[in-house]
C-alpha cells in the first residue's frame, strides 16, 4: 500500500486482532501498547497501557501493517501536524486500558479525529451478541424436542 504519512493510522495485523498506531514521521510510530511495547492486547490483564515512540518496523515486529485511515469518510481528521504534536505529547503516558472501551483503536482515533471508536469492538459485540442468540436459539429448539418427546 501508500507509504504513511505523519498523522496517518498505521493498522499491524496480529493473530486474531489488530494493533494500532499514529505514524508520526522518521519511520516513527506512536502507539498505546504494554511495556515491552508489542500489543495493548496484553495490557488487558492489567487495567492499564503505556504510550510508547517506536520505530515501526519494531511495532510490527514481523507482521503484516498498513496505512487505514478507515474513518475519513465519516469523520474530518484534524491537521497531520495537529495529530503528531498531539500524539508525540503523550509518550510516556501510563493510561487505562479497557478492550471496549479504551484500547489502541480508541487512542489513535481519538487523536487523529477527537472522537475515539473502534470497530473491533464493534464486530467483537456484534459476533459475540449472533453467537449468543444461537446459543440460545439451540438451547430453546433443544428444550421445544425433548418436551415433545416427553408428552408422546
Amino acid at each position: 500500500g501508500p507509504s504513511p504519512k505523519p498523522g496517518d493510522l498505521i493498522e499491524f495485523q496480529r493473530p486474531l486482532y489488530q494493533h494500532w498506531g499514529i505514524y508520526v514521521g522518521n519511520g516513527y510510530v506512536v502507539h498505546l501498547t504494554d511495556q515491552e511495547g508489542w500489543s495493548s492486547l496484553s495490557s488487558a490483564l492489567g487495567g492499564t497501557a503505556v504510550v510508547r515512540k517506536d520505530r515501526l518496523e519494531d511495532v510490527a515486529y514481523g507482521c503484516n501493517y498498513k496505512v487505514n485511515n478507515k474513518y475519513d469518510q465519516k469523520m474530518q481528521p484534524y491537521p497531520p501536524e495537529k495529530v503528531v504534536i498531539a500524539a508525540l505529547a503523550m509518550v510516556g503516558s501510563i493510561m487505562p486500558y479497557s478492550v471496549t472501551s479504551a484500547n489502541c483503536e480508541h487512542f489513535v482515533t481519538d487523536l487523529r479525529y477527537g472522537t475515539s471508536t473502534s470497530d473491533q469492538v464493534v464486530t467483537a459485540a456484534t459476533y459475540g451478541a449472533f453467537g449468543l442468540g444461537t446459543v440460545v436459539a439451540s438451547i430453546a429448539l433443544f428444550a421445544l424436542n425433548r418436551n415433545r418427546r416427553q408428552n408422546q
